[in-house]
């Protein structure tokens, strides 16, 4: 068992909503406070290097195929999936439509299969209505941990054996 992360992003509730587990956690508002750079040295899920998600297609905030973040980062691209028919549907039908290209966000529009850094309120949203795509935990950025205890991200995990 590694140490809990030291987390970088406080959550705040807006007067409407609360953090309950069960809750959807969108938006995640940041701190304006802890605004930084990029960390050169993320951690994964397992307390290890953070392991690329995909280059193709080319994911992740920074688009260098790494769920890594900062605190600009509003969605918290955290959770490196593969992305499925159903999650993406469910994406859409709740106003995220990922399957569509956006070239001037340098999205090419995802399709069943795809490696992608998820965000985070997405993928609990998608948990909480039993569509959550399978996940890399190895890819998965410590941060998660602040939302979705280990042992439900392990239930999802398709490199779980491959852990300690």
């Amino acid at each position: 068992m590694h140490p809990k992360p030291i987390h970088r992003w406080r959550l705040i509730a807006t007067p409407l909503q609360t953090f309950e587990p069960s809750s959807p956690l969108d938006p995640l508002l940041v701190d304006p406070m802890t605004l930084s750079d990029k960390d050169p040295a993320p951690r994964n899920v397992l307390g290890e290097p953070l392991e690329t998600c995909s280059l193709d297609p080319m994911t992740g905030w920074y688009r260098d195929g790494c769920c890594n973040t900062d605190g600009r980062d509003r969605g918290m691209h955290l959770v490196c999936a593969e992305v499925t028919d159903e999650f993406l549907l469910h994406q859409k039908r709740s106003g995220n439509d990922l399957m569509t290209p956006r070239p001037e966000f340098s999205f090419p529009g995802l399709k069943s299969g795809d490696k992608w850094c998820v965000c985070l309120s997405r993928w609990k949203e998608a948990l909480d209505a039993g569509v959550a795509p399978p996940i890399f935990l190895k890819a998965t950025h410590e941060e998660a941990l602040a939302v979705v205890p280990m042992e439900t991200l392990t239930r999802f995990a398709l490199d779980a054996d491959l852990t300690h």
